[in-house]
């Protein structure tokens, strides 16, 4: 009898371990199914903008190659941090994303007190998108270039003024520029890039530094002057205008898309995501789309993207802290 016990207790046992790895497949099974429901895409800022448009596009090709529906919802505020911070603290399955640009990531932990920690809460998934920085001054300006700003700069007896949102990536890329070329500029603050741009159309301030996409509009239209471009090389948007690189080593700022997830979200699912993602910026007509909108095709992977992330913060929280920049 006690045989017989300890047979069906070894039988037992047999079946609880089959059903405990039955039970450990299924997240795979899971996994291997993503998506098979509608995926949202938060964009933290409002309509319109240069993620926003990006969100549209990546979200539309997304969809009909994953065969589901890819919602875009804007969740705008305090600087791109209400919609990343929902992100951060939603389920981590891969259906709740964020694509924002990478500077509000990089910067907000040392301007601001975030009720998340970028670094920790959310994990990358690709960097989609790259836009460069112009450096753009009024249209009688007479500088064609940023020696010639410098050395302006220092004849003139007064600061050249420079429009930006401040704590932004544009003043701190500022900041940083003139240091470098020996000057300093008289920072003008600004509600919004535009606001600042619009000044500068109208003669009322003398230079600013904006994406691409807000400033190739402008330049073309012989409001402004661009004379310098924030790529590490020139940007085919921007054809003849020179690198800050070419003058300043290394000099690289810009608008960086970066698509992220929840921490947590499986592996599985965000190699899923990197693979489609990365294949739809590669296209020739979505390469195409991009360079009308001033960007080009990233094709940055996420561990390159945690590392680089990393970097940045560190890079700019010095910035912060040496020149003691504060948020509006």
């Amino acid at each position: 009898m006690a045989s017989k016990n300890v047979h069906l207790s070894r039988r037992a046992l047999g079946i609880a371990a089959t059903a405990l790895l039955a039970g450990a497949a299924l997240p795979v099974q899971a996994q291997d199914a993503y998506p098979n429901k509608a995926i949202r895409i938060i964009v933290p800022n409002p309509p319109g903008g240069t993620s926003d448009v990006l969100a549209r596009l990546i979200g539309k090709e997304l969809g009909e190659t994953l065969k589901q529906p890819v919602i875009v919802e804007n969740k705008a505020g305090g600087n791109g941090h209400i919609g990343a911070s929902f992100v951060a603290k939603s389920a981590p399955d891969g259906y709740t994303l964020l694509l924002m640009d990478m500077s509000n990531a990089t910067i907000g932990p040392s301007v601001a007190q975030l009720n998340y920690n970028p670094l920790k809460e959310l994990t990358p998934v690709t960097m989609p998108a790259y836009s460069p920085h112009l450096l753009v001054v009024r249209q009688d300006l007479p500088v064609r270039n940023i020696d010639e700003l410098a050395a302006y700069a220092r004849k003139s007896g007064k600061p050249v003024s420079f429009g930006t949102p401040l704590a932004s990536i544009s003043q701190l890329a500022g900041i940083l520029l003139a240091q470098n070329k020996g000057f300093e500029f008289n920072v003008i603050g600004y509600k919004g890039g535009a606001q600042a741009l619009a000044d500068l159309a109208g003669g009322q301030i003398d230079s600013a530094m904006a994406s691409v996409l807000a400033t190739n509009p402008l330049v073309q239209g012989g409001k402004i002057k661009a004379i310098a471009v924030t790529s590490a090389k020139p940007f085919a948007a921007t054809p003849g205008v020179p690198t800050v690189a070419s003058q300043i080593p290394d000099f690289v700022t810009g608008s960086w898309q970066g698509l992220l997830a929840p921490a947590g979200t499986p592996p599985a699912v965000l190699d899923k995501l990197q693979a489609t993602v990365q294949q739809i910026v590669a296209r020739p007509d979505v390469a195409k789309r991009l360079a009308e909108l001033g960007s080009e095709p990233s094709d940055m992977s996420r561990q390159k993207m945690a590392e680089w992330m990393q970097a940045e913060t560190v890079r700019w929280a010095k910035v912060v802290k040496d020149n003691n920049i504060k948020a509006e």
